[in-house]
């Protein structure tokens, strides 16, 4: 037998010992292939799925990392090449051979370079039948582990796959978050880092956010006009962070209106959602939307697609389109799933829509579906049928059982407000003692707007005991106390305007109660000082919605607008107008501030969008301000054909009214000396109209009275016997306006701006004119009849009772 030569015997030990020592690289060395290219050559020629596994099968010996990442890729590219209805998800992940692959991956993932890595799990995110794959938790673990090494685009990919596991607040987000902020400076590609925004959103500071949002003002400009889908993330990352900045959602808007033939259902669609939230209102892009939305209604015929249509043109149709809609909707609606259902609850909402067949459609599989509603759906469903007056004993039932089961196991402060405030909408608001001890377990973590919402659904607890029970319970008032005790420490800890922004601006200032919001705008005050050009807009916009008269922040709000005119977006001068002309107050330099607001807003007049010009015009017209430019801006042809306006339908009496109403009839002389919801020229609505011959006697009307709501053909001419707007010598044409609570500021019985125009308008079409508020009606001085018939008579005809 020969002997093996010495130099091999010492090879094969040094290659044994190579092996012990390095066994992952002795693998690697023996097996695979010279050459990878051959391999993903002939798998990129594979044209289906079976292709793809056949060939698996045959090589999965000798597969690379890189060829596992491969044929992750072709089996993706073959899926998105397809339509929804021929995607075979569920095929591929069940294959013999996916599981193979599957397999393959787990064992070779840190040889992956990066890019593969993150590429297989996104992938393997999309294939993934389990809510926890081993191999998921592998790829995301890895990629970690090299995070700080990934370039942006591979960053940003890398968040979208944690988002899609709704990780939104994990360390890992976090750590993501801090590599885009010490990174910033040098980051180029708006794309990635828009993808980054809308991901890491949830976690960043109010200062890095206002970071991000200066950094993308500045790559805006770099990107290429045709990138929809990075103007819509930055339009969702603005929304996530409720911050309507106007200069980036108008660049948004400019790419959306330039490449309409790209949007589709989808895309419209989720636009209009983010405008709707932000409150940004863009009358081209409304009109291309309806264009193009109402060319898809023929082609929409399967219940998903035809709901998306409904909802989104719905709101913005025209009445033949909706009524298109609606019929359409009828002969779908037996298909609708519960998601459909209560997306078209919502949008007829919107709509303002009481059709009572289609309710009734809805509302029969929004019953068969309820228990499957989460607490916030069910809160959507509850507001949405009482604003369309649907009434039905065993929906309500059924919908307020539900809401208290799961109020007796919630113990999230703000699931817990959305389940008390929905049952406070239903016919009997009662809250039975598990309900009361779940609110008050949960008062000390509550932030403003849950305080805000217990407070408005106790109010209704109180008031509808109070007005069919007659009773108030010692519980409720001690829980308003208790509401108010925590409101207060809410406040009082607040630190900075900042942090107190935080929680106010999810706060509706028209609910707020009043001894919070006194104390709230006590806080404002104290912070009087940090009010400046950023956040300007937002706190005039909160103050206008509370009715609350503070000429202190009002007084800040003119002097920042006439120091840092410059730094504030001409659109939202508007915003920073209104609460003065809601409020009916001048700041003390009331020239220079009104005249410093419409000069920075000159250059913008002809692409102002035409409903928010109008606004303005009315808002400065309550001040007695009118610009020349602005008026020349809104009378003349071309804006007025723009201007689709639309008359607000005249709505019922008070019960206040009903009775002004009765005892006029008796003081004047009978029903046809007095009419009610008079249209007059200019479209203001008079309550109550009478006319006094030049010897105080009223004057009866003809035959043509209007019945209650309704509108005249043609104002005073088709509905008196006295023709035109003339009246017999001497007499006079008297208004009398019932002006409720909301005519006033709350702290205060100031009149409103809008209260005020009114009667000056009235005046001048030769109206007198009798305000009777509702702190005087129902003052103690006319607690009886007969003294409000002689208020009435001393006010109409100057008769002094001795």
């Amino acid at each position: 037998m020969k002997k093996t030569p010495v130099f091999l015997d010492s090879l094969v030990t040094d290659m044994l010992h190579l092996r012990a020592i390095c066994p992952f690289s002795w693998r690697v060395f023996q097996f695979r292939p010279i050459s990878c290219e051959p391999l993903i050559i002939q798998m990129n020629k594979c044209t289906d799925e079976e292709q793809i596994f056949d060939f698996i099968e045959r090589n999965k010996a000798i597969l690379s990392e890189k060829q596992v990442g491969c044929a992750f890729d072709m089996l993706w590219k073959l899926q998105k090449q397809k339509t929804s209805l021929l995607k075979n998800v569920e095929y591929v992940r069940d294959h013999p051979q996916f599981l193979t692959l599957h397999n393959l991956a787990t064992n070779k993932f840190k040889l992956m370079n990066d890019d593969t890595l993150v590429n297989v799990l996104h992938i393997t995110q999309r294939f993934a039948g389990e809510s926890h794959d081993p191999l998921v938790e592998a790829l995301v673990t890895e990629a970690w582990r090299r995070l700080e090494r990934f370039d942006i685009k591979l960053l940003s990919e890398f968040s979208s796959c944690l988002a899609d596991q709704h990780l939104y607040f994990s360390p890992l987000m976090g750590k993501i978050a801090d590599i885009v902020h010490r990174n910033l400076e040098t980051t180029q590609d708006l794309s990635s880092l828009s993808v980054l925004m809308v991901n890491i959103s949830s976690l960043i500071s109010r200062h890095f956010q206002q970071q991000l949002v200066n950094k993308t003002e500045l790559l805006f400009d770099t990107i290429d006009s045709s990138e929809v889908n990075v103007a819509t993330r930055i339009a969702q990352f603005l929304r996530n962070i409720k911050y309507c900045y106007q200069p980036l959602l108008e660049k948004c808007n400019n790419v959306f209106l330039s490449n309409v033939d790209q949007l589709d259902l989808d895309s419209i669609s989720k636009i209009f959602r983010l405008y709707k939230i932000l409150q940004f209102n863009s009358f081209e892009f409304i009109m291309m939307a309806k264009k193009k939305l109402t060319e898809m209604i023929p082609l929409c015929n399967h219940p998903a697609s035809f709901v998306k249509l409904f909802v989104t043109l719905g709101p913005i149709a025209g009445p033949e389109e909706k009524k298109q809609l609606k019929s359409t909707l009828l002969l779908m609606s037996e298909d609708l799933t519960g998601e459909q259902a209560l997306a078209v609850l919502r949008a007829m909402e919107d709509m303002e829509s009481r059709n009572s067949h289609l309710i009734k459609k809805v509302t029969s599989v929004l019953h068969k579906h309820l228990d499957s509603y989460k607490p916030l759906e069910l809160l959507k469903i509850t507001q949405a049928l009482t604003f369309l007056h649907f009434q039905r004993k065993e929906f309500s039932a059924k919908l307020r059982e539900l809401l208290l089961s799961y109020l007796k196991i919630s113990f999230i402060p703000t699931e817990v407000s959305i389940l008390v405030y929905a049952i406070s909408l239903l016919p009997s608001p009662h809250l039975d003692e598990v309900g009361i001890s779940r609110i008050e377990a949960v008062l000390p973590q509550c932030n403003l707007h849950n305080l805000s919402n217990f407070a408005t659904s106790v109010l209704r607890w109180i008031q509808y005991d109070h007005m069919y029970l007659d009773s108030i319970t010692g519980k409720q008032l001690k829980l308003l106390q208790k509401l108010d005790h925590y409101g207060r420490q809410r406040l009082q800890h607040s630190n900075s305007l900042d942090l107190l922004w935080e929680e106010l601006k999810s706060v509706r200032g028209n609910t707020f109660p009043e001894s919070l919001l006194e104390e709230t705008i006590a806080t404002l005050q104290h912070f009087v000082d940090e009010i400046n050009y950023i956040n300007v807009v937002e706190i005039a916009s909160f103050i206008s919605n509370t009715d609350y008269l503070s000429t202190l922040l009002l007084d800040r709000i003119a002097s920042v607008a006439v120091q840092q005119i410059e730094k504030i977006h001409p659109f939202t001068i508007l915003a920073i107008i209104l609460p003065f002309s809601t409020l009916n107050y001048d700041p003390p330099q009331r020239d220079e501030f009104f005249g410093t607001c419409v000069q920075h807003l000159n250059s913008y007049l002809g692409i102002l969008d035409p409903l928010m010009l109008v606004c303005l015009g009315f808002s400065l017209a309550t001040l007695q301000y009118f610009p020349e430019d602005l008026l020349k801006s809104i009378f003349n042809i071309e804006f007025l054909a723009r201007l689709d306006s639309q008359l607000e339908s005249i709505g019922g009496m008070s019960g206040a009214q009903q009775q002004i109403y009765k005892m006029l009839t008796e003081v004047l002389g009978g029903i046809n000396c007095v009419k009610a919801s008079v249209l007059t020229p200019y479209y203001h609505t008079v309550d109550f109209e009478c006319i006094l011959d030049k010897r105080k006697k009223p004057l009866p009307y003809g035959s043509h009275n209007i019945a209650w709501g309704q509108l005249p053909e043609m104002p005073w001419e088709s509905n008196t016997e006295i023709v035109g707007s003339r009246l017999p010598p001497g007499a006079e044409r008297i208004a009398l306006e019932f002006l409720d609570s909301k005519s006033f500021c709350r702290n205060i019985p100031h009149m409103k701006g809008k209260s005020a125009m009114k009667k000056r308008h009235l005046e001048i079409l030769g109206y007198r004119v009798i305000q009777i508020s509702q702190f005087e009606w129902n003052s103690m001085a006319l607690s009886t009849k007969d003294a409000r018939m002689d208020y009435l008579r001393e006010r109409i005809f100057g008769e002094v009772k001795s």
